[in-house]
């Protein structure tokens, strides 16, 4: 029987809003395991609960259910969806939070939640869907309930998918864009790492050319200088060695970023 139950939101810590939808899981099937992925998501950002949905995945039990509420159209019009993975299931709004997964683990099954029933109340919150759909929907998917049982079966083809996270050859060079920053202030590109493997020699981001790492390491550049180098999640990324990239070149999410060779 599934047990596992990650959450992923945007909610942070200084609010009830995450301890009050544990309360609602609990209550609903006392023997689920909830893990904490993430609250520090930046407020209504799509894009970086995606790519921290994918660094997840592929790391839990098999059946984990992956509630992820990062959900900046609560109340309009915008699906609620849960999906079958086949080893995992995710809950969470219809907004490209799940983009990343999906295409990398396409899913088997998708339902738009449609049955009340399976709702904290029939008349839900306009502005706390986490709490009276997705975090009582993922304890009945946790607790055995089957996932047609859910709501409607939706094509996965018209799931709303992010823009913008892919890459393509350019006669200049592979051009991606900056898909997240961590912690550390380090820029995640969409550029995957195994493209280092064929010769490139920087990555341009904002018209400065910042040189590739030859040992795979930060410290492959003096203190404070920007190096580019393979992440552990699988892609690109830009670092300052004992400092912060996001802080020194100003980036946002979606600016693009080129991968070059010498001319």
């Amino acid at each position: 029987m599934v047990r596992w139950i990650t959450l992923l939101t945007d909610f942070g810590h200084r609010d009830v809003y995450v301890g009050v939808m544990k309360g609602v899981i609990f209550s609903i099937y006392p023997q689920a395991q909830v893990i904490d992925l993430c609250h520090e998501i930046p407020p209504q950002d799509c894009r970086t609960a995606s790519f921290q949905l994918l660094q997840a995945f592929p790391y839990f039990p098999k059946g984990t259910v992956h509630l992820v509420v990062v959900d900046p159209g609560v109340g309009t019009s915008r699906r609620a969806i849960a999906l079958d993975f086949g080893n995992a299931y995710g809950v969470g709004p219809d907004n490209g939070i799940f983009s990343q997964v999906c295409d990398r683990y396409p899913p088997q099954r998708v339902v738009e939640l449609t049955q009340p029933h399976f709702w904290r109340t029939p008349n839900p919150s306009a502005t706390f869907h986490g709490r009276d759909i997705f975090a009582p929907v993922a304890a009945h998917l946790s607790r055995g309930v089957d996932l047609m049982a859910l709501g409607e079966p939706l094509d996965p083809k018209v799931l709303v998918q992010l823009p913008d996270l892919g890459y393509e050859s350019t006669p200049r060079g592979v051009r991606g864009s900056i898909q997240a920053s961590d912690r550390f202030g380090n820029l995640i590109t969409t550029l995957p790492a195994e493209l280092l493997a064929k010769g490139y020699h920087w990555v341009e981001i904002q018209g400065q050319r910042i040189p590739i790492a030859k040992t795979k390491t930060y410290g492959d550049v003096p203190p404070h200088h920007l190096i580019a180098l393979a992440g552990s999640h699988g892609f690109i990324e830009i670092a300052v060695n004992g400092g912060s990239a996001q802080r020194v070149l100003g980036c946002e999410n979606g600016d693009p970023v080129w991968l070059m060779r010498r001319s």
